[in-house]
């Protein structure tokens, strides 16, 4: 029974059977530093941008994001990109409208495309999918303690081939440390200076691998920030309203309590 479900799986995100039932189990997730980690953590304006510059040159090329509308590129917990650019941006991307029948550019209100690939499977939600939980006994400690999530599994992936290849039932896997299995059949997508980054920024492997991964991230969880807030705010208010809780509970029984010593009440 397990066996099927493996091999169902395999066949559902288009990795070989003999992949998904290869030795190595759960692949090594690196813990990396991102900004938006911890509590107070947000997201930084300008690897947002630099993640953007990086899907769209390379990942775009095989994968979507068609659960992202393009006019959240200007959101200010986001890349912040101006929206005229945003709109340029929409520009450069076509789309078929049916009401014309024909193929038209893209504006702010639409999508990102679609997975260019039958098998590429769509990042809008990527980093959420992938945070699993790593960690003893698999309950999610490295999340809460550490921030191993989703981006650590994909700049992990991102950064995890080793070179080595194989060739199995005529598809070529590639060795991956961060794989569950060891062997992915996405050939390395990033060598190391692939972009060029308009504030100087360096683009060695894992560098850009953090900047799409944040990105990605961003896009799966674009209201972080707020959700971090009203938490926050939540906590306080409970706090608050538990300590007026305790003094109130303490006023309203302390004359029960002086009777019951056989202490005359106040």
């Amino acid at each position: 029974m397990f066996r099927k479900l493996v091999l169902t799986a395999a066949l559902a995100l288009g990795v070989p059977a003999s992949a998904a039932l290869a030795a190595g189990g759960e692949g090594h997730v690196r813990d990396f530093a991102f900004p938006h980690e911890g509590p107070f953590g947000t997201y930084d304006t300008m690897q947002l941008q630099r993640g953007l510059q990086v899907y769209t040159e390379i990942c775009s090329a095989c994968h979507g994001l068609k659960h992202v509308p393009l006019r959240s590129l200007s959101d200010e917990t986001g890349p912040a990109i101006p929206e005229n650019q945003v709109r340029a941006y929409a520009a450069q991307l076509e789309i078929f409208d049916p009401e014309i029948n024909d193929f038209r550019p893209r504006v702010p209100t639409d999508h990102f495309p679609e997975s260019q690939l039958p098998n590429a499977p769509d990042l809008s939600l990527m980093a959420k999918a992938r945070a699993g939980f790593h960690g003893p006994y698999g309950l999610g400690l490295n999340q809460l303690f550490r921030g191993i999530g989703g981006p650590e599994y994909i700049a992990s992936l991102l950064t995890g081939y080793t070179g080595e290849e194989k060739e199995e039932a005529g598809t070529v896997l590639y060795e991956n440390t961060a794989f569950p299995g060891g062997w992915i059949s996405m050939a390395p997508p990033l060598y190391g200076d692939d972009v060029v980054f308009a504030d100087g920024s360096p683009t060695d492997i894992e560098s850009i691998a953090t900047d799409v991964a944040a990105f990605l991230m961003w896009t799966a969880e674009p209201k972080l920030a707020a959700r971090k807030q009203a938490g926050f705010q939540a906590v306080l208010f409970l706090t608050v309203l538990a300590v007026l809780l305790y003094l109130t509970n303490k006023r309203i029984w302390a004359p029960v309590k002086r009777r019951a010593r056989g202490m005359p009440a106040e």
